[in-house]
């Protein structure tokens, strides 16, 4: 019996709602309290800040699949250009704008993606070929055996694991005894025993498989190969050709590097934006010249780490992204972020790690490299970082960020709108903004904003497909291109209207919900306002559920009425006497009657009416046929 009532009872009971995880913000007393109160399973935002570099390659060259990355997270196409002909990277330019065409047929909105071009750059290579075997043949070099670099071109075909080819000349005269040398991305590494004319006699101290064409690495010293080389020429005016939004330019070692490509790029290509790779030791010396000229930094970990220690690597990824957020410039972490996820649909805990810590330590963007352009999960490494990015981004201490950009605005000396921009951002946080919404025909208010590092997305409104595709590296810029400004439109109602409206369409605002907005006027350069606004914008499922639900609960407070109405007039005639029910029938043939005389009254006028207008009619008609008579 207990048994039996005991199940009826948990029948009964509804399912419990697990309790949502309320996010600390603080304030927190110091950095050791923050990070003790960070909790692991704080709700995620809906989308990431932080911008996505996927590389495309023979894993990702289809449009659909591009459309797929679009839609997980991938905000910049990077074309490699180590690899691959023109004809390659033509189709997949080709593939990918084609792609952006078929979201926008999907979504409704046009969601701007930038097109990077990645160089070769300057480099050290071994043989062309060797002595047997042509370029696929292998040297297998073993640890402990003697070995000799040449620059003497007469070796260039008659490589063996006695003599190597190097194709740089000023190796004889930049190393010496007890050096390291690299070869095959560090793979196999040899010691410096001696120098004699154009050849450089080494130690193999770690071996392996050597095939042809493999790059050499000069850890430490200071090598002069020519800023830009041909292929790099070729290849940077192909990109001028072809529109690309900015150059990822590899091997940058100081700031003549970088006016070196901005000379080949030349007016046509002055719009193209310039990402220095810092991948060497003389970048990091120069890194404060270099950032000053360019447009952006990539950490490139990958050549980094040869070129200096693994553990120093740490250390530069840390210094070279606060030196970015200080001057304001983008900053790229890239390679090998989530390698294994080439092969295995979930990345390591230390790959989920490092991503994590770069967004800690200040990243606009991370980028991934072989996991998109040749492994097997693309699309679910896109996913997997936008979700890492997104859970970091949600428990970031911003107020402790924006304080240290403050004092780091007031340090430097920076200008009124740099104030004014900081104090925009410092407002939609402490507002709760849902998002900062810009209207401005320059990006320079949205890259200030976005260097202050708000909780909130950046949503700019330009008039410029390619400014747009631009700052989709700058941290929470997300740009919305708007038709009525690129025709000349002032209105700045309008155009807010007309970006909100493409916020829903992208899915940056939550159409169900009332939400915060911190709108900024910067039309004028002059004269920059803003104001916090909140508005409920419905989407059409919702109004259509609301207008649904209205009229069900609207036939049901009917039909309930209806209900307690025969209800109580049961309960009335049952303790009513006979001469009661007789009067309430007399009063209710009395109701009907004059409800009835009323109904006739009405049906009288109307007909009246019609008849007047008959009579009209017929007088206008009379009166214009005898007008006809008397022409």
């Amino acid at each position: 019996m207990y048994s039996q009532s005991f199940s009826d009872d948990a029948k009964k009971q509804k399912p419990k709602k697990k309790p949502k995880v309320k996010l600390d913000r603080g304030p927190f007393a110091s950095q050791i309290d923050y990070r003790s109160r960070l909790q692991f399973n704080a709700p995620s935002l809906a989308y990431p800040l932080s911008g996505i570099v996927c590389t495309l390659g023979p894993a990702t060259k289809d449009p659909q699949t591009i459309v797929q990355l679009i839609h997980a997270g991938m905000r910049v196409v990077r074309l490699n250009f180590s690899h691959g002909t023109h004809e390659f990277h033509c189709r997949t330019i080709n593939a990918a704008r084609q792609a952006v065409e078929c979201y926008a047929q999907q979504m409704g909105v046009y969601k701007p993606v930038a097109l990077a071009l990645d160089t070769k750059g300057p480099e050290i290579r071994t043989e062309i070929s060797l002595k047997s075997g042509g370029e696929k043949a292998e040297l297998d070099l073993k640890q402990g055996d003697k070995i000799k670099l040449s620059t003497n071109k007469d070796l260039e075909t008659k490589c063996s694991k006695e003599a190597l080819y190097v194709s740089y000349e000023n190796l004889p005269k930049i190393v010496k005894p007890c050096d390291l040398i690299y070869l095959d991305d560090g793979l196999i590494s040899l010691r410096v025993t001696e120098v004699a004319g154009c050849e450089v006699h080494c130690e193999i101290l770690n071996g392996g498989k050597l095939g042809s064409r493999k790059g050499v690495n000069l850890p430490g010293l200071p090598v002069d190969l020519p800023s830009v080389s041909d292929k790099d020429k070729e290849d940077l005016l192909f990109g001028v050709e072809q529109n690309v939004d900015m150059i990822f330019a590899s091997f940058i070692r100081e700031v003549k590097d970088v006016n070196a490509i901005r000379e080949i790029l030349g007016a046509k290509g002055r719009h193209i934006k310039i990402i220095s790779k810092i991948e060497n030791q003389q970048g990091m010396q120069n890194i404060d010249d270099i950032i000053d000229v360019s447009d952006g930094i990539m950490v490139a970990r990958g050549d980094l780490g040869i070129e200096i220690r693994a553990e120093d690597v740490v250390l530069a990824q840390k210094s070279l992204i606060a030196k970015c957020n200080q001057a304001g410039k983008p900053v790229i972490c890239a390679t090998q972020m989530l390698e294994s996820m080439v092969a295995k649909p979930r990345p390591t805990r230390a790959e989920a790690s490092d991503v994590a810590n770069a967004i800690f330590d200040g990243a606009d963007c991370v980028m991934l490299s072989g996991e998109t352009a040749k492994g097997n999960y693309p699309v679910e490494c896109v996913k997997c970082m936008a979700a890492i990015c997104a859970k970091v981004e949600s428990v970031l201490w911003y107020e402790h960020i924006q304080n240290e950009v403050r004092n780091c605005i007031k340090s430097s000396g920076s200008d009124g709108l740099t104030s004014v921009t900081s104090g925009i951002a410092e407002i939609a946080s402490l507002g709760r903004a849902n998002a900062i919404i810009i209207v401005s025909r320059c990006p320079v208010v949205a890259q200030l904003i976005s260097q202050s590092r708000p909780r909130c997305p950046v949503i700019m409104l330009t008039q410029s497909p390619r400014v747009a595709r631009q700052c989709v590296i700058y941290r929470g810029i997300y740009p919305i291109v708007i038709e009525e400004m690129a025709h000349g439109c002032t209105d700045f109602g309008l155009i807010l209207s007309s970006g909100i409206k493409q916020m829903a369409l992208m899915k940056l605002m939550d159409t169900d919900k009332v939400i915060t907005l911190m709108s900024v006027d910067a039309l004028e350069a002059q004269k920059i306002s803003f104001r916090l606004l909140s508005i409920n914008h419905q989407s059409h499922e919702a109004k259509c559920k609301e207008a649904v639900q209205s009229q069900a609960k609207g036939h049901k407070a009917r039909t309930m009425k209806k209900e307690q109405i025969q209800k109580c007039k049961k309960v009335a005639d049952k303790v009513k006497s006979p001469q009661q029910i007789e009067k309430c029938k007399k009063l209710a043939e009395k109701r009907k009657r004059r409800l009835e005389r009323k109904q006739l009254e009405e049906e009288k006028k109307k007909n009246e009416a019609a008849d007047k207008n008959s009579i009209c009619k017929l007088i206008m008609a009379q009166a214009k046929k005898n007008k006809d008579d008397d022409d």
